[in-house]
């Protein structure tokens, strides 16, 4: 979540991350001092873990440009089995593995790496639930989209949840995959988008 702007809804303390709902309901974490890193909104979080409930309970779960890693930590702290945090940004990921040593969450981990260098180097690791959420300038959703299509990444039934610029034309998400919830607020689009099932 490297590079952009504040989001909409319900703003955390500054330069603190509120985790909204969970065994750290109301834990406050530090955010790394990075130009434009801002945690998805708290408004936007409580929709998109409440379209997740169903799914959460013992899932693994990619935070692909996790920043502040408030997708992640928000999963964990619902009941997911594990996180794998994935953060270019050294002075990011050195604060979001600060912030899970606080939490003492054994079932997280941090990888300082690019995205897409991720994704076509990640091997056998596969994942229940991928949050999305690409600086917007950079328009890469199309791309990262594509990539987890063609890799073997999703684990069966997967789910992705996609934030973008609602000011840009929505990414070309590759054929079959179903786009199952989508919403607005502010400058975001969010959707929860369910890739082909090829089984």
């Amino acid at each position: 979540m490297t590079g952009r702007t504040a989001k909409a809804g319900k703003k955390s303390q500054r330069g603190r991350l509120r985790i909204v709902a969970g065994i750290w309901r109301s834990r406050l974490l530090e955010i790394a001092d990075v130009p434009g890193l801002r945690p998805t909104a708290e408004r936007i979080r409580e929709t998109v873990f409440n379209w997740l409930t169903p799914h959460l309970a013992g899932a693994r779960c990619l935070d692909l440009f996790a920043g502040t890693g408030a997708l992640g930590l928000e999963a964990l702290s619902r009941g997911a089995a594990e996180a794998l945090f994935i953060e270019a940004s050294p002075v990011a990921a050195r604060t979001l593995q600060k912030n899970i040593a606080t939490l003492e969450a054994k079932n997280a981990t941090v990888r300082r790496t690019d995205a897409r260098r991720y994704l076509l180097t990640s091997g056998a690791d596969q994942f229940d639930i991928v949050f999305l959420d690409p600086p917007f300038a950079d328009e890469l959703l199309g791309d990262l989209c594509k990539l987890l299509d063609e890799s073997s990444i999703l684990a069966p039934d997967a789910l992705l949840y996609i934030e973008e610029d609602r000011g840009s034309p929505e990414a070309v998400l590759p054929p079959n995959w179903q786009t199952l919830k989508t919403k607005s607020a502010g400058n975001v689009r969010y959707s929860l988008v369910k890739p082909a099932n090829e089984s």
